[in-house]
């Protein structure tokens, strides 16, 4: 059974039938409108960013699977907020503010590549990386949300 594995960077849920898909795998000999609508669908949640996409081709049965990475962390950050970078200096000029909302809807993007086992401490790692960005959440210094999402503040946010 041979497997060939062809990846790529593709716009999230704009994948076409041409390049860069299709001359990747069109000699593989696989239908080549399923992978795009497998793509599609796993992808959708990334509109407007480039997302590296894994398809793993069975030459033999030409079955094949999409796996989705995600974007960076700080990525997905910036994306939601609209800006274009961190802060130089993370310590003294904030450049942004996220909300608990946010950090909530990022951390579902990135479930998969956290650690965290649950959507709360996903978006504790989420938040934690607000820190080194220069971006405050809900107004205030990420790590004072972080101990507010221990203490259960946010739960009804983060549990529902």
């Amino acid at each position: 059974m041979a497997k060939e594995t062809v990846e790529i960077l593709i716009e999230g849920g704009k994948a076409t039938p041409g390049p860069p898909l299709g001359p990747a795998i069109g000699p593989l000999g696989i239908n080549m409108m399923q992978v795009v609508e497998a793509i599609n669908s796993k992808t959708g949640d990334f509109e407007g960013m480039k997302v590296p996409v894994k398809i793993i081709v069975d030459s033999d049965t030409k079955e094949f699977e999409v796996e989705v990475g995600t974007p960076p962390t700080t990525a997905l950050i910036m994306d939601e907020l609209k800006i274009e970078k961190g802060s130089q200096d993370p310590g003294m000029d904030k450049v942004a503010d996220l909300s608990v909302e946010q950090a909530l809807k990022i951390s579902r993007m990135k479930f998969g590549s956290l650690l965290a086992n649950d959507y709360k401490h996903a978006a504790k790692e989420i938040i934690g990386t607000c820190v080194s960005m220069g971006i405050t959440v809900n107004g205030k210094d990420p790590r004072e949300v972080q101990n507010e999402i221990d203490e259960g503040v946010y739960d009804d946010i983060l549990t529902g």
